[in-house]
């Protein structure tokens, strides 16, 4: 990776009683980035050739392009933090560069801190890189707002329950047996609104018979995902029994982007309005810095789609950098026509 030296903060660090900056630092650092596998280049202000300690050596390397000097009429710190960003390169300097914190963003994590001590650089680490918050969510509801904007209704009722599987089962029993006021799927409280509480047996006859199946989506946080997976049998049997069911409900779990650790949320529909497979694949172009952490993703964000929409199969989800994208946070999403079974 490459990596620019701040060369004036870098001479001037620890200067003597004569005030000159130093240019043994500016070389010293450049060899020890080199044995760390850097490939360093020194860009340094318009005054430090007047000011440093070695005039004649520091011009020759000026000469022989070995350090650059920022361009007259520029400013030093502003020049170097676009050189980094435009290079994706890390910057070894110990300003923090704090005025340019609006326009650059997480310079941290650009930024490597160096000591120098007895003539000797050691050089630091810079911070991790930020993520930018809530990107994921973000993504997802783009996602599910283009799939609506297409005619597929999402669910987005969030009730963040604390998760258990006699918790989820309840849920299940209480929704399904609930009226509109919960704001339920339509075609299920018209099945089940007659049932005045959960318990009692109910009496819809032929209606029932036919209309009876459901598949219950438990959406949970990924990191509850095995834990969830572990209840699902025991859940089906225990609604389908408590409501006297003819069949058992599907229960599928799936890991959901909007679920905080330790919650879930249920989105419960009508077994024939559950399709196969999404009518829509979601490309997503992404920035340089957010690349990696939502191709990491990229199945969970297929799974937060397809439990909220309402299908069996995940959306194919492509991720990938785009360099017209400069700034975190950034991200485009094109919904591509995919298979569609119902």
């Amino acid at each position: 990776m490459k990596v620019i030296i701040d060369a004036s903060n870098v001479a001037h660090f620890g200067k003597g009683k004569d005030g000159q900056p130093s240019l043994n630092n500016i070389l010293n650092a450049i060899e020890a980035l080199k044995g760390l596998g850097y490939e360093p280049f020194a860009i340094a202000d318009a005054p430090l050739r007047h000011e440093i300690d070695n005039k004649e050596e520091f011009n020759k390397l000026l000469e022989e392009e070995k350090v650059q000097q920022v361009p007259s009429g520029t400013t030093a710190d502003h020049f170097i933090l676009k050189i980094a960003y435009e290079e994706n390169a890390k910057i070894l300097s110990n300003d923090m560069f704090r005025d340019y914190n609006d326009e650059f963003k997480d310079i941290a994590s650009r930024r490597i801190p160096y000591g120098i001590k007895n003539g000797e650089i050691s050089i630091g680490t810079s911070s991790k890189p930020k993520k930018v918050k809530n990107i994921l969510q973000k993504i997802c509801t783009y996602s599910l707002n283009e799939f609506e904007r297409k005619g597929l209704d999402a669910y987005k009722v969030k009730k963040s329950k604390k998760i258990s599987g006699i918790a989820i089962a309840k849920e299940a029993i209480d929704r399904i047996t609930k009226t509109r006021e919960n704001a339920l799927d339509s075609k299920i409280e018209d099945i089940f609104q007659k049932i005045p509480l959960f318990g009692k047996v109910m009496n819809l006859v032929e209606e029932a018979e036919s209309t009876s199946d459901f598949i219950i989506f438990v959406l949970v946080s990924p990191r509850d995902y095995k834990d969830a997976v572990r209840y699902a049998g025991n859940i089906a049997v225990t609604v389908g029994d408590r409501l006297k069911l003819e069949h058992a409900p599907l229960v599928a779990v799936r890991n959901d982007l909007f679920t905080k650790p330790g919650s879930f949320e249920l989105n419960i529909l009508y077994s024939d309005e559950v399709v196969e497979e999404s009518k829509y694949n979601i490309n997503i172009t992404i920035n340089d810095h957010d690349y990696s952490f939502v191709k990491k993703n990229s199945r969970n964000i297929a799974s937060t789609v397809a439990a909220r929409i309402g299908t069996w199969k995940f959306p194919i989800v492509s991720v990938k950098p785009s360099m017209l994208m400069e700034k975190p946070g950034q991200f485009e999403i094109v919904l591509e026509k995919g298979e569609s079974k119902g």
